[in-house]
Formats: structure tokens, sequence, C-alpha cells
């Protein structure tokens, strides 16, 4: 089994700062192994010894033996005391590195799906690499090591079965290999439908009040049932997988030691090897084979830690947004600047195709087109969830990607229509926008964005906790809280992704009075379906296919009868319509 991977991703794991620390242990149980095998092959003349009635060389050698059982005992403590304590540094600094390390990483990188990996990694992943060096590595050092010890001293005692030995080493070694192989896979195809399994829950535990709306709260949701009952198929199919490996290995090691006692009653049967010196070489042969036993039931142990560990060196070697030493202010504040902007998510999909325009400062501009034009990537682009593939996308004068995060996401507040809001208080969620501000400036952002008429209905007013996602508050309140994250903020350019696209006459109300405010002091560049929120708008940008179609104000564009116009003669009609009474 090659432990070199698994080595160079713990490596990887616990950082350069403490990777002296890995070597000193890794160190320790090769000798801790390595002086088990010397103490075992020292019971060969002892043994001799004693068969043969010469006390004196039997009481000899047993000194000797107690001496390298001594130093066993001291080279145990050592490697455990050092094995526990990499587990330890390993548990206590894993989290905080892989919570560094994807902090940096494009938001764009968090998917569904490598979301709940992330969580399966930093759960039951953890706790297996803290297990790997508290329970697993020794034994699986000791077990390689121990025989090839005991090989190494038989040379001195006999030759013939030392080589025998030797001879056995290349089938065991492909054998375990094969078994391990086959763990393995067993168990990614066990991750893979455990991740999926997880993501499902998660949809079922947060969409509740969909699929009671149409009827699934009690028959129960069928993507979920799917999940899991391809998580128990998987998980038969991996144990099955594992069953054959488990046996392999086990009669693998039984045939090495047969074919060790062959040998030993060979040479006795010849008069090369003497019956007493027999009895205690295949005493040597047993304990030879004994840790190869040990290490076919690790194998495969060892393989799915392993899996674990090469999750978290897959996040850890996932490229961050590269970050400039330091940030360039831009002399523009507030204004942002798309120059032939080329971009897709997928390589052979592209999204933005020479997109340009220019939203000046402290004006609105309303982003238009249809599903799938690229309007969301622009926003995504502004805030650096990607870098573009060719182009630029500047903010503030400044190329995006010459701005540190921070600097970057200082200057900029983002409106979602799928509004989050945490487990905690009105007031803490709308200081989530910024932390240092006064009680005074979020009472007066909660005036303009209209939370302080949700705060007159509430039953602890500000101090109300709002539940995860805010699933107290309606969708339209959870707008308005988001808005006054953004008012609060006080950034220069704001973002708003379908901010009123789903919300009734009062909460569309509040927020176009929020967006308002929001024009006097920053930029604002919105996503937009509904006709007034387009009309206000300073400018108009018109995406058709990913390019820019046209660019310009209300009047003009309705002019120029082009894209603009039919999109707001669709409109237009559709919103004269009207349910009758039959």
């Amino acid at each position: 089994m090659n432990l070199r991977p698994l080595l160079r991703d713990l490596s990887a794991i616990l950082g350069p700062e403490h990777r002296g620390a890995l070597r000193a242990y890794l160190v320790w149980a090769t000798v801790f192994g390595g002086l088990q095998g010397v103490a075992a092959a020292l019971m060969v003349p002892v043994l001799r010894g004693l068969l043969a009635g010469e006390v004196g060389d039997a009481l000899s050698w047993l000194a000797v033996m107690a001496v390298v059982v001594l130093a066993t005992c001291v080279a145990n403590y050592v490697q455990a005391m050092k094995g526990f304590a990499v587990a330890i540094v390993a548990l206590t600094t894993m989290h905080e590195r892989v919570g560094d390390h994807v902090s940096e990483l494009p938001v764009g990188w968090f998917t569904g799906e490598k979301v709940g990996r992330l969580s399966r990694i930093v759960t039951s992943g953890t706790v297996m690499v803290g297990g790997l060096f508290a329970h697993l590595l020794t034994p699986l050092l000791a077990g390689a090591v121990t025989p090839v010890a005991i090989a190494a001293v038989t040379f001195f005692f006999d030759w013939r079965l030392a080589v025998a030995m030797l001879v056995c080493a290349p089938l065991l070694a492909w054998v375990f290999s094969w078994c391990a192989r086959l763990v393995g896979r067993g168990d990614e195809l066990s991750d893979t439908a455990a991740v999926s399994a997880a993501n499902r829950v998660v949809e079922f535990a947060r969409h509740q009040r969909t699929l009671r709306a149409f009827g699934r709260g009690s028959d129960g949701h069928r993507p979920l049932e799917d999940a899991i009952t391809e998580q128990h198929r998987v998980g038969r199919k991996a144990l099955w997988m594992a069953v054959p490996g488990i046996l392999g290995g086990g009669l693998a090691t039984q045939f090495a030691f047969t074919v060790l006692i062959v040998v030993g009653v060979l040479l006795a049967l010849g008069g090369s090897v003497d019956p007493v010196a027999l009895v205690a070489v295949l005493a040597l042969a047993a304990r030879f084979t004994g840790p190869l036993a040990e290490l076919s039931e690790l194998s495969g142990a060892v393989r799915m830690a392993h899996n674990d560990v090469r999750r978290i060196t897959e996040v850890l070697r996932e490229e961050p947004l590269p970050e400039p030493v330091a940030t360039t202010i831009g002399e523009r504040p507030g204004e942002i600047e798309f120059d032939h902007v080329d971009f897709g998510y997928d390589e052979d999909r592209p999204v933005l195709r020479d997109v340009t325009f220019t939203v000046p400062p402290r004006t609105m501009t309303a982003l238009v087109g249809a599903s799938g034009s690229g309007k969301t990537t622009v926003t995504r682009l502004i805030a650096r969830f990607w870098d573009v593939d060719s182009g630029t996308v500047r903010v503030g004068g400044t190329d995006v990607r010459d701005q540190r995060t921070e600097d970057l996401v200082g200057q900029i507040a983002m409106v979602f229509q799928d509004v989050y809001l945490f487990d905690d208080t009105l007031e803490a969620n709308i200081l989530a926008g910024r932390p240092d501000a006064t009680t005074e400036e979020v009472r007066a952002a909660g005036r303009l964005a209209g939370v302080e008429e949700i705060v007159g209905r509430l039953p602890d007013g500000w101090a109300t906790r709002v539940g995860e996602g805010g699933t107290s508050l309606s969708g339209g309140e959870r707008q308005r809280v988001s808005i006054a994250r953004a008012i609060v903020k006080n950034a220069p350019v704001v973002l708003l992704d379908e901010a009123t696209a789903a919300l009734d006459t009062e909460n569309e109300r509040y927020v176009r009075a929020a967006m308002r405010a929001l024009t006097e002091r920053s930029t604002v560049l919105v996503i937009a379906h509904r006709l007034p929120t387009v009309v206000a708008a300073d400018q108009i940008v018109v995406l058709d296919g990913g390019a820019v179609a046209q660019v310009g104000t209300h009047e003009e564009l309705i002019v120029a009868d082009g894209r603009y116009a039919a999109f707001w003669h669709e409109r237009d009609r559709a919103r004269g319509w009207r349910l009758a009474a039959g």
C-alpha cells in the first residue's frame, strides 16, 4: 500500500509550520515498528537455547531481548504522544485553515453540491483525520515495518526462511493494495450518495412551506426519497465491493503463513534445520504474519481515511482569487464601467459577449433583458464573484482585480431577490450591513426602508428574533430589511437584483421610496422588470443574448423602436390584463 500520497496530503493539511511534528511522529512510529520486529526475531535464539538446554546462551539472548523490548516500549510511548499531539493540532487548526481558505475562494465556487460536500468534510472528515493519527497510522506503519525487520533479522538465523518471507511480500503487497482500492472505490460511491442525500434533507427542511402548499408535507418529497434510496443501494454495493478484498487479504496472509510452515518443515525433513530450531523458526513465522493480518484489516480503513484527507486537500488546493498587495483607490467613487467584457461560467458557453457600458456616479441604471440574457451575471462580476475571461470591470475607476476584496466589497451593497436573514434580532440583521453603525443610523435606515412599520407589529420590537432565514417575516418584509442593510452600509454602489419583482403593493411602495433615497447618495444598478422602476432610471441598458443591444433613457429607446420598445410594449400589454368575474 503506497503511503506517499496520504502523507503528502496530511502534510498539506497540517501546513508548513507543523510538518516537522509530522515527520518526527512518522520517524518514531517507524522506529517502534522496527524495534518490535527485532524483539520478535530475538525469540529464535532464546527458544533455540532453551530447547537445546543451552541455558547460558538463552539468558544472554534474553538480556538482549529485554533491552530491545525496553527500547520498544520507549519508542511506543514517544510515537503515541507525538501522534496524539499531531492529531490535536489537526483537529484544532483544520477548521480554521479550511475556513480561512474558502473565504478567499470566488463566491461562484459555492455551488449547492460543493457546500454540501464542504459541510461533510468539516464534520466527519476532520474526525477521520484525527483518528488517522491516533489509531490507524501507527499500526499501519508497524504492520509494514515489523515484518521487514523480522525478515532482516531472520537472515542471521536461516537465510532460506528469510528468502521465503521476502518472496511472499510482493504477493501480500498486491493483495492489500487491491483490497484498499476496492474499499476506497466503495467509499467514494457512498460519499457521493451521502452528500446528495444530505443536500436533499436540507432542501426538504428549508422548503416546508412550498411543499405543504402543494400537499407534499406528509407524503414526503420525491427527490429526498430517491436520494435516500440511492444511498441505501450504493451502501449495499460498497459493502459487497469490500467483501472480496477483506476475504482476499485474510486468505493471502494465511497463504503466506502456510508457505513459511511448509518451507520450515521441508528444511527440517531435509536435515538443513534441526527440529529444535524449527519450533523457534515457526514461532517467528507466526510473528511475521501477525502484523500482516492486522495490515490487511487496516488497509481498507486507511484508504477510506485517505479519501477524506484527499477531499480536504482538494478544497485547500482550490485556487483563490488573486489578491493585490494594496488597492489603488479609484478617483471616481461610485462609477461602474464594463469595457469589452467577455465571460462564461463554462469555457464552451459564453454568457456575456463584448459588453461595454458605463454607469455614472449617483445615478440609477436599469438592466433590462430576457431571462438568461446575463443581467445577474453583470452584478456578480461587479462584486467579483468571478473574474472576467477578457476585458475589464472597473468600480470607482479601478479594475476590480486590482482591488483587495475587503476594499471592493466596502464600496458595494447588494440586495438580492432571495433575501437571507440570520437567526438573530431584527436590529442585528440590519447591522450586518455595517457593524459599527450607531443606533440612530439603524433607526434612520429602518424608517427609509419601511422596517420601522414592521417593528411596531413585532412583540419585542427591534430585539425580535427573525428566525433562521427570516422565517418569521414575509418575503416583502425580508426585502425591506435587506434594503435597510444597504442603506446603513452607505456604500458608493448599490446593486439590486430583482428587488421588486415579487412584492405586493405595500412592500413595493416602501422599497421604491428606499431606492429613491439610495440614488441621492449612491450609484444604483437595478435589475428590473416592473415598468415604473425602468422608467424612473437615468439610464437603461438592454441586454440581448449576452450582448448590449441598446443604451439610453426610456424616451430615447422608445423612439429608437428596438429591443427595448418591444419589451416595453409587451410589458404594457401584460399590465392591462385583469381577472373578470363571470
